[in-house]
């Protein structure tokens, strides 16, 4: 029977493989890569059913180059078992999350963010949240626009001002979504 990890955050994705070793690229979806992707850490994965991924793994080594992040685990020694893990998820236990949340009210991980409906200040809907982008600088909300064009809006207080249980609040600059209507 599968395990429910409805509850569990998703910390990082991970893409291709980088290099001889094992090494694989991963998209972040945390704000403290460093305490999450500690070597030694043991995380929890979530993969294709069939994959042959382990449900946990162990961090080996952690660096970043040219920007992205590079994270090895025990379990995989080269290229080839990091190839078979692309596209797998790696979790938080909702327990060390809960924890968290407690901890850090600025917090956001896209769990929480998908699926919220996109007001403007004045309370009028103008789209629904479909996934954050954790960038290098700032991290982005994938937004689709009521009329079904994918926006991306900088995740910074200056322009979402307000996250709520159902909704984001998003203070656009004049200009931003037409940059997305009309490339």
């Amino acid at each position: 029977m599968a395990e429910d990890r409805a509850d569990d955050r998703v910390v990082a994705r991970i893409g291709k493989p980088h290099g001889l070793r094992g090494e694989v690229t991963v998209q972040l979806h945390t704000d403290d890569p460093e305490t999450r992707l500690a070597v030694g850490n043991v995380i929890d994965t979530e993969a294709r059913a069939g994959s042959g991924v382990p449900r946990q793994l162990t961090i080996r080594s952690t660096r970043v180059h040219n920007g992205v992040w590079l994270v090895a685990f025990e379990e995989v020694p080269d290229r080839t078992g990091a190839e078979g893990l692309r596209g797998t998820r790696l979790l938080l236990d909702a327990d060390a999350a809960a924890q968290d949340d407690e901890q850090d009210d600025d917090a956001w991980y896209e769990d929480d963010l998908v699926g919220l409906a996109v007001h403007d200040p004045a309370g009028a809907v103008i789209g629904t949240v479909t996934g954050l982008e954790v960038g290098a600088a700032q991290d982005r909300l994938v937004v689709e626009l009521t009329d079904g064009v994918t926006a991306y809006v900088p995740f910074v207080e200056e322009i979402v001002p307000e996250v709520g249980e159902d909704h984001v609040v998003v203070d656009a600059p004049p200009g931003l979504f037409d940059l997305y209507r009309n490339p």
